[in-house]
């Protein structure tokens, strides 16, 4: 059994288009007359993998099961409680028939299948319960300037391990300076993942269920975690129009 049919694929949809300032969802905004799940659900597609994605979507607007039809598993997050409160709707889905899951957001279009590779092989070699996807900027200016929104990386120690992830809105100044940020991309030990996500809680500022804290909870345990670095072009996600205005590419 190849290591691509053990592994699960979770896409998280639900989003509105709140920031593009539309009544359209993020993802079905379109970069070259295509829509950005387009863009996600290809890269996905090219891994392979025995079992369709699992797309989570909103409640209230079945635009991206009418473009994706059939080449999806569809579950619908009714309340938006935070990116590890979507990734629980998937368990019924999946648990039990995968070994490992990745997950993936339905508004990040320059993805490239190599990378997903990169950090499914960095999570098996490494035997990982937990491995993330990290992107390091110089500065967040220009088209950069998308990042600082970014959840930071936290690293102590004296080996430099990653300790935790910590979102934006929960930043200290001095934390707000690190310019190593998280991706948002991530492969887990099935197992794990489902066990785990029961334990967060949302005593935060945006009072949600964040999947971040994962890694912060892995650590703790002393768990097998590891990053691999990628491209931070390819770590863009689409919030506002104005974001891809910088990069010279035309949303609508």
């Amino acid at each position: 059994m190849t290591k691509e049919s053990n592994l699960g694929i979770i896409i998280l949809a639900a989003g509105k288009g709140t920031r593009m300032k539309s009544n359209k969802l993020k993802v079905m905004h379109e970069i070259n007359n295509l829509p950005l799940i387009e863009y996600v659900m290809y890269t996905a597609e090219m891994l392979g993998t025995k079992l369709k994605p699992v797309v989570v979507v909103c409640n209230d607007d079945p635009a991206v099961q009418d473009y994706l039809k059939n080449r999806a598993t569809y579950v619908i997050q009714k309340e938006r409680l935070g990116t590890g409160h979507a990734v629980m709707m998937a368990e019924e889905f999946l648990k039990g028939k995968v070994e490992n899951i990745v997950v993936l957001y339905g508004d990040m279009p320059f993805l490239s299948t190599n990378s997903i590779k990169k950090l499914v092989n960095k999570h098996l070699k490494k035997n990982n319960q937990l491995t993330l996807m990290t992107a390091e900027v110089s500065d967040f200016n220009d088209w950069r300037e998308n990042f600082y929104d970014y959840g930071r990386v936290i690293r102590g120690g004296i080996k430099n391990y990653i300790v935790k992830i910590v979102e934006k809105k929960d930043a200290t100044e001095k934390q707000l300076r690190i310019k190593e940020v998280n991706t948002s991309l991530f492969c887990f030990n099935s197992d794990w993942l489902w066990n785990n996500l029961k334990k967060l809680n949302n005593n935060n500022k945006q009072g949600e269920y964040y999947l971040t804290d994962l890694v912060g909870l892995a650590f703790a345990e002393g768990q097998k975690l590891s990053s691999v670095a990628m491209d931070p072009k390819e770590a863009i996600g689409i919030n506002t129009k104005e974001h891809l205005e910088k990069l010279g590419v035309e949303i609508i």
